[in-house]
């Protein structure tokens, strides 16, 4: 518990064995400043390994569920389902490409009433071979075409992200491949919630990209996120007035 707020984790991860023990530990090891344990429980949802990564976190503590349809969102969307109780998610890699101790930052911006903070790499330091040439310009260009057509500030759409619970419920994410991290940060924008974003650092990570490491992958990545400004931006509407009618019918219920 962080702050007096429940903090669960979700790891989406596929053959991460030499790197989940390193994240799990972290987690697990995370401190605040009364040195008390930050996470109270850690999801890593196994999206098809081929490895020992749901062996090893499991025998480090987390809770492991598994996802055998390949997809960056569909294994966030599997470890959301999976979790406790609890008032904040935090969503990590499980390639130890961030550094753990800068989640406080992301926690205490939700604790201190956003509802969605994000880790900038831009905003951090880039150790060298962190991220590739086509990583950077994607990240550009996506959050350039976010803050021209919704005048929203984006530095980055990076996965080191913490978010209210309730304010994740609102946003009914649906994404189940690459357009995941885009479209909960559009919809943020869309319902008006206050979003932080805070520098944190980038390193190598440890294994090759299934993302970056392959023209595949790279490819698919690209196509997906600016599929989903697309659809997002074409689509708004709708979506606004959905949540608008489901928001009345919460409100009806309680009356």
């Amino acid at each position: 518990m962080y702050r007096g707020k429940r903090v669960a984790v979700v790891i989406p991860a596929l053959n991460e064995e030499l790197a989940i023990v390193q994240v799990v530990t972290h987690l697990f090891k995370l401190m605040g400043n009364e040195g008390q344990a930050v996470i109270d429980q850690i999801v890593v949802c196994d999206n098809g390994s081929t490895d020992n990564t749901a062996t090893m976190a499991s025998q480090l503590g987390a809770k492991v569920v598994y996802q055998g349809t390949p997809g960056y969102g569909i294994a966030c969307l599997t470890g959301i389902e999976n979790v406790a109780l609890c008032d904040i998610v935090l969503f990590i890699d499980g390639d130890d490409s961030c550094f753990v101790p800068q989640a406080l930052p992301l926690l205490d911006a939700i604790v201190d009433g956003a509802k969605l903070a994000i880790g900038s790499r831009t905003l951090g330091k880039i150790d060298k071979g962190a991220l590739t040439p086509i990583q950077r310009f994607g990240n550009w260009l996506a959050s350039t075409l976010i803050k021209t057509i919704w005048r929203y500030p984006v530095t980055d759409l990076g996965p080191f992200r913490a978010i209210d619970y309730s304010a994740l419920d609102k946003l009914d994410m649906q994404d189940k491949t690459f357009g995941w991290t885009v479209e909960m940060q559009v919809k943020a924008i869309l319902h008006k919630f206050k979003i932080v974003e805070c520098p944190v650092d980038s390193k190598v990570r440890i294994g090759e990209s299934k993302i970056s490491g392959t023209l595949s992958g790279t490819v698919g990545a690209g196509i997906g996120i600016l599929s989903m400004i697309a659809k997002l931006r074409f689509k708004q509407r709708t979506y606004l007035l959905n949540c608008a009618k489901n928001d009345f019918k919460a409100s009806e219920s309680q009356i």
